[in-house]
C-alpha cells in the first residue's frame, strides 16, 4: 500500500527524539555511541522529507539487532512507563451492573455521558427477553463461520430486515464495525486502485486501506477542493473508492455526503459510508445519514452497526446483490471468522421492530442532544454547532483532559477523556454522549457538575 497526503504533503517529524526512542531500546555498545554523532551532524543538512527518511533509514539499516534479555525483560514496562510519563497510560473501568443512563462503576452510581448506547435499546426488556428465547431456541453459538456451518436461520432473517431497513438489495452481516471495515476496504481495491479517505476517519477505515493493495490518498477532513483536485489528478487509476465516516465519532460532525456523492458521480468513483454513528441517529426514521440527505439509492456501500444505536452487537454492509456475492468470497474478516450468536442477532431484529415502531425515541435523543449543548455553551464552554449526540468538548492537554475527568467522576458524572492517538496530537478532549432516556433531572444534574469543574479547570 502507497499512502499520502493531502496534495503530496507528508506530515512533519515534530519529535525526532519518539521516533528514535524504540532505536535506542534496541541497540547497544558502541552503535549507541556511534549513532549519537552521527544522527545529530545529519540532521544538521537535512530537513522535512529527507530528515524523516534519514531517520528511518539509519533506524532500520543500521541498529536493528536482535533483541537482547535485558531489552525482553523490560520492554513492556519500559513502554507502559513512557505511556504514563506522557499522559497517555489507559486503565478499564468495570461497569458493574446494566448498561443505562446510569451506571455503577468502581462501586459508585454515576450518570453516564459516555455511552454510543445512543437509544438506550441495550438494556430494553424486549431486547434481553428476544435474546434469551433465541439461546433457548437455536443455542448460545454459530458454531463456525459463515461458510463452513455457521449461517444460521436467524442470521438470514436479520440480513432481510438490514436490507429493507437501509433500502438496499442485501446485507451481509460481520462481527463487528472494525471487521466490516477492514474486510471491505481491504477485499475492494487492489493494485492499480485507489482509495481516498478522508483524515478523521475512523481507525478501521485507517487499518482496512493498509491492507488493501491499493494506493491511498487522505484528504483534509471534509475539504470537498481538496477531495476534488485528488479525483482529478487519479484518472490513472483503475477503480477509485471514496470512504468516509457520516458521523465523526470523536467531532460529531456530520460528513458532507451530498457533495461527496457528487464528486463520486462526477469522476466516476465509488462511495462507501460508514453509518456506525448515524444508523439509529440520523433521518426521520433512524435509517441513517442517506436517509437524513436523501441519498437513497446514490451510496454504493453502507457500513452500519448493531451495537451503538441498536444495543446488540456486530455489525453489516448493505449494497448491491454483487456487491455481497463479492464479500461472501473475498472479505477475509468474514470468511475466517465465526458467525455472530443467534441470541444476538435476536436481539437486534428486535432494535429495529422497536425503532420502527417509535420513532419518537429518535427525536427525543435530538431534543437531549440540543438541549445540553446549548447548556454547556451556556456554561461558556465551546462546543461546535452540531445535529448528534456527541458533544467535544477540546481541552488539548492529555493530563489536564484525564484530571477533568475523574473531577466530574467524583461529581457523579462518568464521561471518558480521549486522547492521541485516537484523536490527534494537542486535541485531547473530552467526548460527551446524550441518550434518550436521559431525564430532564440527569441533564440538568449534569451541566450543574459540569459547571462546577469548569470553574476549576478551564472557564
Amino acid at each position: 500500500m502507497h499512502l499520502s497526503y493531502p496534495l503530496g504533503n507528508t506530515p512533519p517529524v515534530r519529535n525526532h527524539a519518539r521516533l528514535l526512542r524504540p532505536v535506542h531500546h534496541a541497540v547497544q555498545g558502541s552503535a549507541t555511541r556511534l549513532g549519537a554523532r552521527i544522527i545529530p551532524a545529519a540532521l544538521v543538512f537535512l530537513t522535512g522529507f529527507k530528515k524523516r527518511r534519514f531517520l528511518l533509514h539509519f533506524q532500520s539499516r543500521v541498529w536493528r539487532r536482535p533483541m537482547g534479555q535485558a531489552m525482553k525483560d523490560t520492554f513492556f514496562q519500559d513502554q507502559i512507563d513512557d505511556l504514563k510519563k506522557r499522559g497517555l497510560y489507559r486503565e478499564l473501568r468495570t461497569v458493574e451492573g446494566e448498561q443505562d443512563s446510569s451506571v455503577v462503576i468502581n462501586g459508585k452510581r454515576v450518570l453516564m455521558f459516555s455511552s454510543n448506547n445512543y437509544l438506550g435499546l441495550a438494556n430494553h426488556p424486549v431486547l434481553k427477553k428476544a435474546s434469551m428465547v433465541a439461546a433457548s431456541r437455536y443455542g448460545t453459538g454459530s458454531g463456525g463461520s459463515r461458510l463452513i456451518s455457521g449461517s444460521m436461520e436467524v442470521h438470514r432473517t436479520l440480513e432481510t430486515e438490514l436490507a429493507l431497513f437501509k433500502g438496499t438489495e442485501r446485507a451481509l452481516l460481520f462481527s463487528s464495525g472494525y471487521h466490516a471495515n477492514v474486510g471491505t476496504i481491504s477485499a475492494f481495491s487492489g493494485e492499480g486502485d485507489v482509495i481516498l479517505s478522508d483524515e478523521l476517519n475512523h481507525a478501521s477505515i485507517v487499518d482496512g486501506c493498509r491492507l488493501s493493495k491499493g494506493e491511498v490518498r487522505i484528504y483534509k477532513h471534509a475539504d470537498m477542493n481538496c477531495l476534488k483536485e485528488i479525483l482529478r489528478r487519479s484518472s490513472r487509476f483503475r477503480k477509485r473508492l471514496i470512504v468516509t465516516d457520516s458521523v465523526f465519532s470523536m467531532d460529531g460532525d456530520i460528513a458532507p455526503l451530498p457533495d461527496i456523492v457528487d464528486l463520486a458521480e462526477k469522476y466516476s468513483a465509488l462511495v462507501m459510508v460508514d453509518d456506525a454513528h448515524g444508523t439509529g441517529v440520523l433521518g426521520k426514521k433512524g435509517k441513517g445519514a442517506i436517509e437524513h440527505f436523501g441519498l437513497e439509492g446514490r451510496v454504493d456501500i453502507q457500513m452500519g452497526t448493531l451495537g451503538k444505536a441498536l444495543g446488540s452487537f456486530g455489525a453489516f454492509i448493505a449494497g448491491s446483490e454483487d456487491l455481497i456475492h463479492y464479500l461472501l468470497n473475498k472479505a477475509r474478516s468474514l470468511l475466517y471468522t465465526t458467525a455472530l450468536p443467534p441470541s444476538v442477532c435476536a436481539s437486534a431484529l428486535a432494535a429495529l421492530k422497536i425503532l420502527g415502531e417509535r420513532p419518537a425515541m429518535i427525536s427525543q435523543l435530538r431534543n437531549n442532544a440540543t438541549y445540553f449543548r446549548e447548556g454547556m455553551r451556556g456554561l461558556g464552554y465551546l462546543i461546535p454547532e452540531g445535529e448528534t449526540p456527541i458533544l467535544p468538548l477540546i481541552l488539548g492537554d492529555p493530563s489536564i483532559t484525564m484530571n477533568m475527568a475523574q473531577a466530574l467522576f467524583d461529581e457523579g458524572i462518568y464521561v471518558q477523556g480521549i486522547r492521541t492517538p485516537t484523536v490527534p496530537d494537542r486535541t485531547s478532549r473530552l467526548r460527551i454522549t446524550l441518550m434518550a432516556i436521559h431525564t430532564m433531572e440527569q441533564l440538568d444534574f449534569g451541566l450543574r457538575a459540569f459547571g462546577k469543574i469548569g470553574k476549576k479547570w478551564i472557564l
